[in-house]
């Protein structure tokens, strides 16, 4: 059950503790039976109207260390695994409480909300700790925590919703906004009007913000309001205010792999990932063997489904999808002559599993814009990455040696192979599978082929269709070798 200091009880027995109650109880019992009842503790005594006792913050004990959990600049979906791993140690170690730090301008909502949905269920006191700005998602986290102090010269509010354009997001999510603040305002017992006027300027709180203008809370301000609990110069005098001065305090950082997901799902990474992994197997698909192109475009490909899974964007079914969209790809390319159906359903469910690996499991319109425009974007980058291989590295020093420049031609000194113009229109039987390529017999003569069609099984008649570039193409034909003979006799 989760922890709370956030308001008093109203009722009048507060602060009567279980031994209270019994000896009241057994008060009552004795005048009943007429028995003797001690001085001054008669029923009105110990039933009388009590001023209540607001909870207090819980004490440092012997040992206890505070957690402390810093979140600066833009709030990225790397961010809610890390704070997800801080309230968990620092329940586990049974620290009197957790010390969010806030100096964030704002980030992605998606990920707000999962740290707020974090917040709300810890089992450890959290308090809010405005060191400059809680802005826009920034606030949002700091009413989810159970308590606010802010720095002198500090700000919170401004949270409407924008674009990745920059514009106000539509109705529609400054709407889910508005709800998601009032109430978190209704559980801190603060005027639900406060924490909308956060989000929605057309919202008026009198004597706090006009209509028309959009609610940011400077410090003195925010404390005024009730908004912020009080006002400290650092973290001492916060740990003084809740009654927590002895207590070490230990800061969690994130660790090596949640900063490697909060990089590799940072919008500028991610479509260069996708950039890498699609040129790595573009690449691989024309060359006739696994190597360093084809490793690199499967690293970064996991490196893309891997960081989004663990911030809970790409599920097991986007990883399936884009599996299953590759399969159809490679069976076009290298199987089925052309580009068909197969291509165009592979090619689809790719970028679908790369946009949808980029938004949540409830997508707004934006999201999926975004998610989009990023993958367009990789697909750019893989045109000019393409365009810029083919045209230039055969030109590099560095690589002119894995390029032929020089002309091999009969006029320089080179012999190609004989002309084979006299097979064109022989009847041969296939000695191998053509897969595309084979050998077959034609004439008596072993010679490799290439099939025009669909593949063919060994000892397939074929026909010679034409003789070009060292290359002898056939097809299937109607009728072999020795019904042929057998005809013409």
């Amino acid at each position: 059950m989760r922890y709370t200091t956030r308001r008093a009880m109203k009722s009048p027995m507060t602060g009567l503790s279980a031994p209270v109650l019994a000896l009241g109880l057994a008060v009552v019992a004795a005048s009943a039976s007429g028995g003797p009842v001690p001085p001054g503790l008669g029923v009105g005594a110990v039933f009388a109207p009590s001023t209540p006792v607001a909870p207090s913050a819980p004490s440092a004990q012997s040992g206890a260390t505070v957690v402390r959990v810093p979140i600066s600049g833009t709030i990225e979906l790397g961010v809610a695994p890390f704070v997800a791993r801080a309230l968990s140690e620092a329940a586990e170690s049974g620290a009197p409480a957790v010390i969010i730090e806030l100096d964030t301008p704002g980030g992605r909502v998606d990920a707000a909300w999962k740290i707020i949905d974090d917040l709300r269920d810890a089992e450890v006191p959290t308090y809010a700790y405005v060191n400059r700005r809680a802005l826009s998602a920034g606030a949002m986290i700091a009413l989810a925590t159970d308590r606010i102090y802010m720095r002198p010269g500090s700000t919170i509010g401004a949270a409407t919703p924008v674009t990745g354009e920059g514009e106000k997001a539509p109705e529609k999510m400054v709407s889910a906004m508005r709800s998601e603040f009032r109430a978190l305002a209704e559980e801190r017992g603060l005027d639900p009007l406060v924490a909308e006027a956060m989000v929605d300027e057309s919202i008026e709180v009198p004597g706090v913000s006009e209509a028309g203008r959009l609610l940011t809370l400077t410090t003195d301000e925010a404390t005024a309001i009730g908004v912020a609990d009080a006002e400290v110069r650092d973290l001492i005098e916060l740990l003084e205010v809740t009654r927590l001065p002895a207590a070490p305090v230990r800061e969690i950082q994130p660790n090596w792999a949640e900063a490697i997901v909060r990089f590799l799902t940072n919008p500028a990474v991610a479509p260069l990932l996708l950039s890498l992994g699609f040129l790595g197997l573009i690449v691989e698909v024309r060359t006739p063997s696994f190597g360093v192109a084809g490793a690199v475009g499967l690293a970064s490909l996991a490196a893309f489904f891997g960081a989004h899974h663990l911030v809970h964007l790409a599920g097991i079914e986007e990883i399936l999808l884009f599996g299953a969209g590759a399969v159809l790809i490679a069976l076009e390319v290298l199987v089925i002559p052309g580009f068909g159906i197969a291509g165009i359903l592979g090619t689809v469910a790719v970028l679908g599993a790369a946009v949808m690996g980029m938004v949540g499991q409830v997508p707004t319109f934006d999201q999926v814009f975004n998610a989009a425009g990023l993958v367009s974007l990789s697909i750019i980058l893989v045109g000019v990455a393409g365009w810029a291989l083919v045209r230039h590295l055969p030109r590099s020093n560095r690589f002119s040696g894995l390029f032929l420049r020089d002309s091999t031609s009969r006029e320089t000194g080179y012999l190609s192979v004989p002309p084979r113009e006299d097979l064109v229109g022989e009847l041969g039987v296939t000695s191998t599978d053509l897969r595309p390529t084979g050998v077959a017999i034609i004439n008596d003569e072993r010679i490799h082929v290439v099939t025009e069609g669909p593949w063919l099984e060994a000892g397939t008649p074929i026909r010679v269709l034409e003789v070009a570039s060292g290359r002898v193409l056939v097809r299937r034909a109607k009728q072999s070798p020795e019904s042929e003979h057998r005809n013409e006799a």
